[in-house]
Order: C-alpha cells, then sequence, then structure tokens
C-alpha cells in the first residue's frame, strides 16, 4: 500500500521555518553559518523568492536600491542597476539558496495547513500537504506582500474577458492592442502602467486616492564600478551605509515635522507638475493628504503614462463590472478586454494567522481581532516558542525591510542561545509584556502621517485604527530595541518541568 504524502511524519527537527523569501533564507543562512542543520525551511511554491517569485508582471522592480536590499551578510558586487528589476532579485535569492547550503533544507510545494503547539510533548507540530512536521520553534517568515488581495467586485466572476492579479500575472495573455483597465495606483500599479501604455489600443486607470509620485534616480553599475565592487567590498557597505543613512533621513518627514513634509510634499509635486502639463489632468493626480501616510512612490514613467493618448484616469474606484462592461462608481463605463487588479495584498490580517494555533487551540487571527500585535515585534502571548519575522509593527516606509529581517533573525538566535545555555525548553511572552510594548508603540505612532495624515491605508487596522504595519520610528532604532533578546518579559520553562508535566 502507498503511503499518503500527508500523513508521512518527518524526522523531528529544532526548528521549522516557514517561506523562503528573504525571511526563511536569512534565517537559514545564519543557522547554517552557525553550524546547526536541525532545522527545515517549508515552502508552499516551487521555488524561492517570496514576492519576487510571484510578482513577474510587465515592469516589475524593486523601489529600494539594490545594495541595501540584500543581505549584509551577504552582498552582491554585481547588481546590474540601482533600483533592480524583480528576475534579478529572485536570481540573488536562488543563488543564496544554493551557495549556503540551504537546498536540503528546503521542502518545496510544501504548504503549511495547519501549525498547532502540542502542550503535552511542549512542540509544535506542522500538518502539511507533504506530511507532519515537528519541532522545539515555529518561525514564521511569510513577508507582508505574500498574498494578495481581490476585491469583492459584482459581477467579477461573469466578466467575459481577462482578469487577473498583478502578483500571480497570466503571461499566456497577449494584452496587445487590447483595451485593458488597471485597478489601483499602487507600487504595483505605476510600474505596470507605463508597460500597459505601450501596447494597449485603450487604458483605463481606476484611481480612488492619488498617490505622491517622486523621480526614480535610476542608474546602471559601470563595469568599471562592479570591478570595483569584487576587488573592494568596503566600497560595497560604503554605499550601503550611505543608502541606509539617506533613508533615515526620510523618517522625519514621517514624523510630520513640518520643513521635512513641506520639503517632501515640494519635491512630489514638482515632479508631478514638470510631466503633467495639463492642468485638468494634473488636478486629478494631485494628493489631498501628507506625504507618506500611504507609501511614497517612485517613477519616471508613471505620469508620462498617465498622459498618453490611449490612457483615461477615471478617479473613483471600479464598482462593477457587468459582462465585457465595466462600471466606475462615477457612473461611468468602458468597454474592456481585460482587468488587471493591482490591488495590494492581505496585509493587515495575513492568511497564515488563521491557520496557527497556541495553547488551548487559540487561532492566532482570533488572537488579532483588533490587529496584529506581538512582543519586540517578534512573538506572541499563549503561542509558546513562535517567532514572527515581518509580523506586527516591521514594515518601513522610508528604509529596507532586509535590515529589520536581519535584526529579527538576531534575535531569534540570542532566544535559541538563551534556551540552550539555561535549559529552557518553553519561551512564552507574558501578555502583560505584550500589551505594554504595544502601548508604548501606539503611543510613539501618534501624530505621524500614517495616524494623523489624513489618508486611509493598509499600515492602519481598520478595525481598531492602530498602526499595526509600520514600525513608527527610525530603522536603526528597531535593531537598538529588538535585535537583542531578552529574557525580560518572557516566562521560561526548563526541559524537565515540561516533561513532567
Amino acid at each position: 500500500m502507498t503511503e499518503n504524502p500527508s500523513t508521512h511524519q518527518h524526522p523531528h527537527q529544532r526548528l521549522i521555518v516557514i517561506g523562503a523569501g528573504f525571511a526563511g533564507l536569512g534565517m537559514g543562512i545564519q543557522l547554517k553559518r552557525r553550524g546547526e542543520d536541525d532545522f527545515v525551511i517549508l515552502e508552499r511554491a516551487d521555488d524561492v523568492g517570496g514576492t519576487w517569485r510571484d510578482n513577474t508582471y510587465p515592469g516589475a522592480a524593486c523601489d529600494v536600491p539594490s545594495h541595501l536590499y540584500s543581505f549584509s551578510f551577504r552582498p552582491n558586487p554585481d547588481w546590474s542597476r540601482m533600483y533592480p528589476p524583480g528576475w534579478e532579485i529572485q536570481q540573488y535569492m536562488r543563488d543564496c539558496a544554493e551557495q549556503e547550503g540551504l537546498m536540503p533544507h528546503l521542502h518545496l510545494n510544501t504548504n503549511m495547513e495547519d501549525a498547532s503547539w502540542d502542550e503535552g510533548r511542549g512542540i509544535w507540530r506542522v500538518r502539511t500537504n507533504r506530511g507532519v512536521f515537528t519541532a522545539d520553534y515555529l518561525v514564521t517568515g511569510t513577508g507582508h506582500l505574500a498574498d494578495e488581495h481581490f476585491p469583492d467586485i459584482p459581477g467579477l466572476d461573469g466578466f467575459t474577458g481577462h482578469r487577473f492579479h498583478s502578483a500571480r500575472w497570466d503571461h499566456g495573455v497577449d494584452l496587445a492592442g487590447q483595451r485593458i483597465g488597471v485597478v489601483g495606483t499602487g507600487a504595483s500599479a505605476i510600474q505596470v502602467i507605463p508597460e500597459l501604455a505601450k501596447t494597449a489600443s485603450e487604458l483605463v486607470v481606476f484611481q480612488r486616492t492619488p498617490a505622491y509620485v517622486i523621480p526614480r534616480r535610476e542608474r546602471t553599475f559601470t563595469d568599471g564600478e562592479r570591478r570595483l565592487f569584487r576587488r573592494d567590498p568596503q566600497s560595497m557597505r560604503d554605499l550601503r551605509s550611505e543608502l541606509f543613512w539617506g533613508g533615515e533621513n526620510n523618517y522625519a518627514q514621517r514624523r510630520a515635522i513640518p520643513q521635512f513634509l513641506d520639503a517632501a510634499k515640494a519635491e512630489a509635486l514638482s515632479h508631478l507638475a514638470s510631466q503633467v502639463t495639463d492642468p485638468e489632468l494634473r488636478e486629478k493626480l494631485t494628493p489631498r493628504y501628507e506625504p507618506g501616510c500611504k507609501r511614497v512612490l517612485i517613477s519616471n514613467a508613471y505620469y508620462p503614462a498617465l498622459t498618453a493618448p490611449v490612457t483615461t484616469v477615471e478617479t473613483s474606484a471600479l464598482s462593477r463590472l457587468d459582462g465585457g462592461r465595466a462600471v466606475a462608481a462615477s457612473g461611468a463605463e468602458y468597454e474592456l478586454d481585460a482587468v488587471v487588479f493591482a490591488t495590494g495584498f492581505e496585509a493587515t490580517e495575513p492568511p497564515f494567522a488563521e491557520v496557527v494555533h497556541g495553547r488551548g487551540g487559540l487561532n492566532l487571527s482570533e488572537h488579532w481581532q483588533q490587529g496584529m500585535q506581538a512582543y519586540d515585534s517578534i512573538s506572541v502571548a499563549g503561542f509558546p516558542n513562535l517567532f514572527i519575522i515581518n509580523g506586527p509593527n516591521t514594515s518601513l516606509g522610508h528604509n529596507s525591510i532586509v535590515y529589520i529581517i536581519e535584526a529579527q533573525v538576531e534575535y531569534i538566535l540570542g532566544a535559541l542561545d538563551h534556551a540552550r545555555a539555561e535549559r529552557f525548553q518553553v519561551m512564552e511572552p507574558t501578555r502583560e509584556a505584550e500589551d505594554a510594548y504595544v502601548e508604548r508603540i501606539q503611543r510613539n505612532a501618534a501624530g505621524t502621517v500614517w495616524i494623523d495624515g489624513g489618508c486611509k491605508s493598509w499600515y492602519v487596522d481598520q478595525r481598531s485604527g492602530k498602526l499595526t504595519l509600520i514600525w513608527p520610528d527610525f530603522g536603526y532604532a528597531f535593531r537598538d530595541e529588538n535585535a537583542r533578546f531578552s529574557p525580560e518579559g518572557y516566562e521560561l520553562t526548563r526541559a524537565e518541568l515540561v516533561s513532567a508535566g
């Protein structure tokens, strides 16, 4: 009789890591470099790369400079340009996995269907489509941009044309000469729209809220620069430092300090004025909230695409689809052959939380009914031995998320070292410590553009009004506060007491 793959019991590990994006690979690399082999990385897709594997839409690229959007402990001298295309980032991540010895630890096409804390044994049990895995610790690294958000549009299923999300681009559809609608004007949309405008017969952009857009100071690295980076690694570290502190300087805008906020607004509006001469269109594209309340976008091609003869900017949401016709909230109607949804991701309510169960079977999404929260932005009361990378209050609006990931990996390694040295088997933050930490974050968030900037964004959980995605401080402050594990705030249980219980 052939064994059912979903019931196969895999060998017990010290760690299970969920996801093979930057978070999961960063965790794995540091474990391997320490000589640890008792871990697995479970990845639901057929390759590493996370969002850079999934997002293959035309024009996909990073809006953080390449030498900053990469591991500090694994610099890449061969980046082609300042803002790398998505395929190049994914290749970097493939190289990380292969060259750092992670392939034997990777289980691809392995989807976490349930993760439950086993109270009696003090371990995590993860059920997947390829068997059951157990480990002492569970580390999630699923990211904020893992699961696409599809708006609930009446008539969507009956639309007679092609429709897909930007994060699940259908490359089998030839959009040349087609009448195309794009829903959304965020970070993905401003990259997709210029590409579609080149070949579409008609392009309708459904814009609920205009974005602040600043120039993309793009350039390719010369052969000489790449030779210098290879010969002198310090030159890469110097460039990374320059880019990092340049980004940190932008945090003052997010704190709504008037002179910095005014400068940010002036830069964006000047860019708009220089690229859009039609006063009526320029008025449509002028934001009515403070810069940084929503992500500030970078592009030299977006505004020219909106002024192209084929493009119509519809300043209201897509209300419904009726056969091959798109109806806007304004009442305007458009005959379309395809609709691209660049409508973001399930960030404030991540789907992975629905399948993670802690003490007493408590569901993580239930624990987060009023918004995501975690002690030290990484661990959750009621969920022992669970560490969440890229979880609550870890996103940055002004700098690189990879910097935050590295700090969180350091924290987890410190926790593992402490547990091993002191023979603790179970570590769990107290609810009091978690609540106090979250309260400090919300106090710090008060007065920032995310809370008082006059916009509605995915950074804020609409159920509670709390800032749950963004870290409301400088990036370096996150590392200062959250890169070093301290047992303070945790309940720690020794191995013999777990066994006795």
